[in-house]
């Protein structure tokens, strides 16, 4: 059985495929095999709503995140300045005001 790529929009991990496209159960976003292809070589990463960020946007954060190892918490709707694009599990790496340096998911934020 061919191993299916996770979701683009929420990273759900039981996707499927009917009729030529992949398919969220959860968030109910299809796509084809070939757009997954495509943006994973180009390396585009997108928000929650799918707008395509890159070094410098402004974004804002769509939930509650706990701080690891602190008690603190990042709050819905904290804006973050001038963010930068990194590879890896955690896509952007910013500076939030009264926390410091951070790394985010672009499943967390949406583009100002």
């Amino acid at each position: 059985m061919s191993e299916l790529p996770k979701c683009p929009k929420c990273a759900c991990e039981y996707t499927y495929e009917d009729r030529g496209l992949i398919i969220c159960p959860e968030c109910a976003h299809e796509w084809t095999a070939s757009e997954a292809a495509e943006e994973a070589e180009a390396g585009i990463k997108k928000d929650a709503n799918g707008n395509i960020l890159q070094d410098g946007d402004s974004v804002t954060v769509i939930k509650d995140l706990k701080v690891k190892g602190s008690s603190l918490v990042v709050k819905v709707g904290t804006k973050v300045k001038n963010i930068r694009l990194v590879d890896g599990d955690h896509d952007i790496d910013c500076k939030i005001d009264g926390i410091g340096a951070m790394k985010l998911k672009t499943e967390f934020v949406k583009k100002i």
